[in-house]
């Protein structure tokens, strides 16, 4: 079960225990100061408060419905299964929960132009989407490699209005495109606002960005309760940078609940082609962050490979550092093939083709559900919708 703690995480200098900080060159502190000390301000402030709630209820479409897996449930025939269902937010996936805070947050700041970074394309398309919204210009790097796989995604930036920019250095994939994210911001503090997608970076975006996807959470909480009584057995999540799983775990935490995050394995953690940073990673620092972090023997960034372009990382959120080494959550992983086995699975169980990011999160249920009873309950957080992927399945599957 999770460790029963007081979680007060991060501290006042954006340490999760030994994780995070703030490791960026020193024309970005002051920036980052600005943004804590703007966040703080607001999240007690009546009006930023009933603007969010307003935007995430009729804009967004919140609450988004926690649905009974009936098909799912039976094939297993173990604990119930429950889907939290962000595959319904406006955009497609949990994203646009973390891109209306932050353009609120950037308004407050008088930004006039918006950067942000993307692999699945789901984050370049919310941030996108809030600009066009609030009338901001917007600017999104995405490696070539993820320009490709993720061309859907991309059409619809551009018919938001935003500008892509491709990034061809590196492994061209969501490392690179942040690299240059974090180029451009540097180079444009005076106007600019980074909308970091994940909960990695340096402090205060992990907590910010956690703080912003808690809603998945907190809305868990209730409509679980509604439906049971009671707490479920079991949430399970994928993780890349991991702002979907620590969403749905921050409100479970201290609450005896076992939370399971799931990496991509790739093509398998025996090879050098995966994404299984929690389970084979090391201490490092990148992009800002202290953190767990696939890398040789020099100490230099591995080039990594998942199927999904949003787990396609070899860092994680400095959060996920701290759950792993406390043991209040468990990390596991599971390779491509798995992954597009469960989509089919899921979609012809449930009638809902997800992301291949939830894929993974749908995959391990064959490890886990031989270990429930039928007196358990099992969430599992479907946190994108498939429709961005589905060229990839369909040549996964040779339709």
């Amino acid at each position: 079960m999770s460790a029963l703690i007081d979680y007060t995480q991060p501290d006042i200098n954006g340490k999760f225990g030994k994780y995070g900080g703030k490791f960026v060159p020193e024309t970005l502190i002051t920036p980052l100061k600005e943004l804590e000390e703007t966040y703080f301000q607001l999240i007690n402030d009546k009006s930023f408060n009933e603007e969010l709630d307003r935007l995430n209820k009729e804009y967004s479409g919140r609450p988004t419905p926690l649905t009974f897996a009936d098909g799912l449930t039976k094939y297993y025939n173990k604990a119930k299964i429950y889907l939290k269902r962000e595959d319904l937010c406006h955009t497609g996936a949990h994203k646009i929960n973390n891109a209306l805070g932050q353009i609120l947050l950037a308004k407050k700041l008088g930004k006039k132009r918006i950067i942000a970074e993307t692999g699945a394309g789901q984050h370049g398309v919310a941030t996108a989407t809030v600009c066009a919204k609030f009338g901001l210009k917007c600017f999104v790097y995405m490696g070539e490699v993820d320009i490709e796989r993720q061309s859907l995604n991309v059409f619809r930036m551009k018919l938001l209005g935003a500008e892509v920019i491709p990034v061809s250095s590196g492994s061209r994939t969501l490392k690179d495109a942040t690299n240059e994210a974090i180029r451009d911001w540097v180079t444009n503090i005076s106007d600019t606002h980074y909308i970091i997608g994940s909960v990695v970076g340096p402090h205060p975006y992990p907590m910010l960005v956690r703080n912003f996807q808690s809603i998945i959470g907190l809305e868990a909480k209730e409509q679980i309760q509604k439906a049971e009584g009671r707490f479920p057995d079991y949430i399970v999540a994928c993780v890349g940078g991991g702002s979907n799983a620590i969403g749905i775990f921050y409100p479970f935490i201290n609450s005896g609940v076992k939370l399971i995050g799931v990496e991509a394995a790739g093509l398998g953690i025996t090879t050098n082609k995966h994404c299984a940073t929690l389970t084979l990673g090391r201490e490092g620092i990148f992009q800002g962050m202290k953190t767990y972090l696939l890398q040789n023997d020099e100490g230099q960034v591995s080039e990594v490979h998942s199927i999904s372009a949003g787990l396609d990382y070899p860092g994680v959120g400095p959060e996920h550092s701290f759950l792993k080494d406390e043991i209040i959550a468990d990390f596991y992983s599971v390779t491509d093939d798995e992954a597009i086995k469960a989509t089919e699975l899921l979609s012809r169980k449930e009638g809902i083709i997800p992301a291949l990011e939830s894929a993974h999160a749908i995959a391990y249920l064959e490890y886990l559900m031989p270990k429930t009873s039928n007196d358990e309950i099992v969430i599992v957080n479907v946190s994108g919708r498939g429709d961005k992927d589905l060229n990839t399945i369909k040549n996964s599957l040779g339709y």
